[in-house]
């Protein structure tokens, strides 16, 4: 697509009714923000906050119509800068807010300018929940449609075995209803195939009871020995439990000792759903691993998984997603000697042990195709400066290849921008064939690039 040197304002005004917010207003800086400042310098020609659906699709027509690059933005959360576009249209979902809950059905229509923290905070007023990631600013829809692993997955899958039907505008500007039985490809592809096939509007998502939950933050040693039972005790446990392990150098924290600071611990996120007795029982072996630095797992709201964020957090990190089969005690030696062997404000292994419901759905029932993963891996290092980005760049990359066990797959929503071979990983063999075939159909121009990109099929 060729990039339009200029766009009328006034003619974009004119086909929505939210706003347009150009170069010249006063909350543009504001406007064009995202997370990740890889994307700071990026100036959009216009920002519209779409106010429905009809804008979104009008904002599609007009990019498509003058050859304009059109970025599509939720939470912003975006690690390759996706959300954003030097000239082209910023498409902000952030005002398409409208929630309805059926409680009695268990089911919500949510639209998809909503964070996770938003969605999450009003359906556990009423008990229940659904299961996305582990940040509560990062905006449903792209969290949605590259698969969503969180704290309710072993138990009720990811959040794409959650969608029940959701609500598309594709590249033609229509607007598409579609679940299992209406245009079921359609909904196979965005149920983990990113943002390639058009903007989702509305999902319609199941709710799960979380009116019994016990969950928190687990703060232990980062020994090997640690690590290795930490894996070993996830691994083991029932559905019922969910887990994070950050494997870091300890950051300031007014419950941690000034010694501790900067040695490596293990961060642990334990998310319990279910009765609190059976909940101290499953816990119970994870506070015997070692003396607890800090306990915070308890009987609290589902939402008490989700910390407040802080908006002007804008971290400078390096970063690689993979997955392994295993962590036994030399994998844990490893991980700790590699975090040991550089200096880095945070540097980090984060293990996500998976399995549960999320390994029972088949491998092509959704465009996510990992579900024989056992352990999900991000390893990062953050970085001051342009100069000390390289050093922690071949740190990432040699930590990763130590700790490669032969699955070169990865997960679309932690990908950076790593080139067409990682996206293909992704969407390993009939699956790439399949959403590629999807795509020619629905966007046989590709509109819809500024994504982990997968082309249309030619012919």
């Amino acid at each position: 697509m060729q990039q339009a040197t200029s766009i009328n304002l006034s003619d974009l005004r004119a086909a929505v009714t939210g706003r347009v917010i150009g170069p010249d207003d006063a909350d543009y800086d504001a406007a064009r923000t995202v997370l990740v400042p890889i994307a700071a310098g990026r100036r959009p020609a216009a920002v519209v906050r779409a106010a429905n659906a009809d804008d979104v699709a009008a904002v599609i027509n007009f990019a498509r119509d003058n050859g304009v690059e059109l970025a599509v933005r939720s939470g912003g959360h975006s690690a390759s800068g996706h959300s954003t576009v030097d000239g082209g249209i910023v498409l902000d979902l952030r005002d398409m807010k409208d929630l309805e809950i059926d409680a009695a059905n268990r089911t919500a229509w949510a639209e998809t300018g909503l964070t996770a923290i938003e969605y999450t905070s009003a359906t556990v007023a009423q008990g229940l929940a659904t299961g996305f990631g582990d940040t509560g600013s990062v905006g449903i829809g792209g969290l949605t449609t590259g698969g969503g692993v969180g704290y309710l997955g072993r138990l009720h899958g990811l959040t794409i075995d959650n969608v029940l039907a959701a609500e598309v505008v594709t590249a033609d500007g229509k607007l598409h209803r579609v679940d299992a039985d209406h245009e079921p490809d359609l909904f196979w592809a965005i149920r983990g195939g990113g943002g390639n096939f058009g903007v989702v509007t509305r999902f319609q998502y199941r709710l799960a009871d979380v009116s019994q939950f016990t969950g928190g933050m687990l703060i232990l040693p980062g020994t090997p020995e640690v690590i290795e039972g930490f894996v070993r005790l996830a691994s083991e446990a029932p559905d019922e439990l969910s887990t994070i392990a950050n494997i870091m150098s300890a950051p300031p924290m007014p419950f941690l000792p000034e010694e501790a600071v900067g040695s490596i611990v293990l961060m642990g996120m334990l998310a319990y759903t279910g009765d609190p007795e059976s909940a101290e029982r499953v816990l119970a072996p994870f506070r015997a691993l070692a003396t607890p630095m800090a306990d915070f797992v308890a009987a609290n709201p589902y939402t008490s998984m989700y910390p407040p964020d802080d908006p002007d957090y804008h971290p400078t990190a390096e970063a690689r997603t993979m997955f392994i089969d295993h962590v036994d005690r030399e994998t844990a030696e490893l991980i700790v000697e590699r975090l040991n062997s550089i200096q880095a404000p945070v540097r980090v292994a984060q293990l996500r042990v998976l399995g549960g419901a999320m390994s029972r759905v088949p491998s092509d029932a959704t465009a996510y195709a990992h579900r024989s993963g056992r352990i999900m891996v991000n390893v990062a290092a953050f970085y001051e400066g342009a100069d000390d980005r390289a050093s922690k760049a071949d740190w990432v990359k040699r930590f990763s290849e130590a700790l490669d066990q032969g699955d070169d797959a990865v997960y679309v929503n932690f990908v950076g921008d790593e080139g067409e071979a990682r996206t293909r990983a992704a969407y390993p063999g009939a699956t790439w064939d399949r959403l590629a075939k999807i795509k020619a159909r629905y966007d046989p121009d590709n509109l819809f690039h500024l994504n982990q990109n997968v082309a249309p099929a030619a012919g």
